[in-house]
């Protein structure tokens, strides 16, 4: 796994080791998004989640990530657990 910046925002930055440990990929962005989350699928159907370089609520949106990394249906395809 390549080294990444971390988020400046504690609870964001556990949100996406939280999804990294599942899988999911970080892929780097610039302007408002900081990255997106790509789940495990690595297809164009494979679910994306934007995480914020900025947050207004960092607690809310860290929530925000880890439901949808927790609702990403491609997770229960593959055998796995939410």
């Amino acid at each position: 796994m390549s080294k990444r910046p971390r988020h400046p925002k504690a609870e964001v930055e556990k949100s996406v080791q939280y999804a990294e440990q599942l899988g999911w990929r970080v892929e780097m962005s610039s302007g408002h998004a900081w990255a997106h989350l790509l789940c495990p699928r690595a297809t164009r159907e494979g679910c994306i989640v934007g995480v914020w370089s900025t947050p207004k609520n960092s607690g809310n949106h860290a929530r925000q990530i880890r439901n949808r990394v927790d609702a990403c249906d491609h997770r229960k395809e593959e055998g796995e657990e939410p």
